[in-house]
């Protein structure tokens, strides 16, 4: 199945209005989208319903269908529950609260259809998702002739709003991508990513930085953190009241943090045993080295936290332990269970991916940014497309959407390996199943207490998928094991600083437990997690000595300021 990307999509969709006959197909009102035909649509892919329970939606459908037209007739204003139709624009005009309600009609018995498919359940969810594209895709929201908000914005602005956004349109299509935040408001190293640091180390790989102390002591041992390679590190050091670098600094911590280069040709040869080797690896050597510590503080971060599990699993097999203590956010070790991802991942797609990168070459960061975007199209694609084209509004500054369309290019090698051994075959989590660089891999001889954490409403990395790590490190030590479960998804589930005073967050002693056990034993807590992790790193972060007045040191000098010249390199 073909990757689907609905920025592309929309792109097709406006390159076409010079064709008066698109025009007219494309912009045929939401409300005539009739679920029925979509039975021959599942049929091409292969899928089937049993009849008595199409016969069954068929009849509820014109039931339901049938009451609608009749309130349209006698003018009763239907009741749209959806966040997308809550302007009184919406409400205020028969015609357009009946296409409104006819959409969300047709919506629901379209997924009622593909939950009733016949099919294994790989099969199933990739109809589910192809489907919820093609609704969210539809919506009566997303085109000008159905808006009466977008209408509205027309006429009080005198064609202004729609010159506005069509000059938007044009030219997020010179950038390739959907504009969702003021970049020009935002500078990495100006406003982002600021707190303050030295760059002590640099390979063709990543920079490690070492932040500047604010407390005149500090724990004996450092504290390395590994993001992920996906994305830029500055997630975790947005502005200083949500920087968890900040905030782990401000501990009394010496935080050392990788910052990946954002792959070129240059890098199309590297490979997942390179990220291990020359990355996390080297990092931690590094931070032994001019701590003069033989342990340390590990941290990962999403896919950083499978590579610094790796790397310590590697370390393990050669005899060395360097970890006082492992921290994983929102990590996967265990990939039974993937969310949403698990549609773009089957035998074909690796392979395809294999055949043209995987011995040589590089996958774009739009391609991984657009695949995101499509797991959540409403909130960060048709909710862009109709604020900034349809009503030519400009999106607001907002340093997270910054973060999020400041993409980052992979090795193709090394994304082929991690796609298959991980996402496809599972094998991470097999003790011996992977040798990575010259090592068997045992998650299980990783000698260290672990604090897990995931977040409750998280599409990326299912909390019960984060939860199952609890069974793969300190197998036969279970109680070193911590888990803390928190409000929100994968990344305002870890953003979240105390002082905001924002959300909540569940803990249970018990770590032997499955996760519906563990979830109706836990405790709710109201505010962040952070706490509850600084207490952890405190147990393991040795006694406190006075803070180093100089980074780096005579083998590893200072090289450059941070956040460095690494995390300013641009995918696009």
């Amino acid at each position: 199945m073909k990757t689907f990307d609905p920025q592309a999509m929309y792109s097709e969709w406006m390159s076409q209005l010079v064709n008066q006959d698109k025009w007219q197909e494309w912009m045929k009102p939401a409300a005539t989208m009739n679920p029925m035909p979509a039975a021959d649509m599942l049929k091409d892919l292969g899928a089937q319903i049993d009849p008595a329970t199409m016969t069954r939606l068929q009849t509820e459908y014109m039931q339901e269908f049938g009451k609608l037209w009749q309130d349209f007739a006698v003018s009763k204003i239907p009741h749209l529950n959806d966040r997308r139709f809550s302007a009184p624009d919406w409400h205020n005009h028969a015609m357009h609260s009946y296409s409104a309600a006819s959409y969300l009609l047709n919506a629901r018995f379209l997924m009622a259809m593909a939950e009733s498919v016949q099919a294994p359940i790989k099969t199933k969810q990739k109809i589910g998702f192809a489907v919820q594209q093609m609704i969210d895709a539809m919506s009566p929201a997303n085109f000008l002739v159905t808006n009466p908000e977008a209408q509205s914005k027309l006429i009080e602005t005198k064609g202004e709003s729609l010159a506005k956004g069509i000059t938007q349109m044009l030219a997020d299509m010179q950038k390739g991508r959907i504009s969702q935040t003021d970049e020009s408001a935002f500078e990495v190293g100006k406003n982002v990513a600021t707190s303050a640091g030295t760059v002590v180390y640099e390979n063709q790989l990543f920079q490690l930085i070492q932040y500047q102390p604010t407390t005149k002591t500090v724990h004996q041992r450092p504290l390395l953190m590994v993001p992920p390679c996906i994305n830029k590190f500055y997630i975790l050091d947005l502005q200083p009241e949500n920087s968890v670098v900040r905030y782990a600094v401000d501990q009394g911590h010496t935080v050392f943090l990788v910052s990946w280069a954002n792959p070129d040709e240059s890098m199309a040869e590297i490979s997942w045993n390179d990220y291990i080797e020359d990355g996390a690896i080297q990092a931690i050597k590094v931070a032994q080295k001019i701590s003069k510590q033989d342990k340390i503080n590990a941290f990962g971060f999403c896919v950083g936290g499978t590579i610094i599990s790796t790397a310590l699993s590697v370390l393990a097999a050669r005899g060395e332990h360097p970890a006082s203590s492992l921290t994983l956010l929102t990590t996967l070790l265990d990939f039974t269970q993937t969310g949403v991802l698990d549609v773009f991942v089957d035998e074909m797609q690796v392979k395809m991916r294999e055949q043209t990168i995987g011995q040589r070459g590089i996958l774009p960061g739009k391609d991984l940014a657009s695949t995101f975007s499509s797991l959540r199209a409403n909130d960060l694609v048709w909710n862009y497309v109709q604020s900034n084209y349809l009503k030519g509004e400009a999106p607001p500054p907002f340093d997270l959407l910054y973060w999020n369309a400041d993409s980052t290019n992979l090795p193709g090698p090394m994304f082929c390996w991690y796609l298959r051994n991980t996402y496809l075959e599972n094998k991470l989590k097999q003790p011996g199943a992977l040798t990575v660089a010259g090592s068997k891999v045992d998650l299980g001889k990783i000698d260290a207490p672990c604090f897990i954490y995931g977040s409750r409403e998280d599409h990326i990395v299912p909390w019960q998928a984060a939860f199952a790590s609890t069974a793969l490190l300190n197998p036969r030590h279970k109680n070193r094991n911590r888990f803390v479960l928190g409000a929100s998804g994968h990344i305002a589930g870890v953003v979240n600083p105390p002082a905001k005073k924002k959300r909540s967050y569940w803990t249970n002693e018990q770590a032997d437990l499955d996760t519906e056990s563990w979830l109706a034993g836990a405790t709710e807590h109201p505010g962040s997690w952070w706490p509850e992790w600084s207490a952890f790193l405190g147990e393991h972060g040795g006694k406190m000595v006075k803070a180093p007045t100089a980074p780096g040191n005579t083998e590893f000098p200072a090289i450059e300021a941070a956040p460095g010249r690494y995390v300013k390199v641009r995918a696009d």
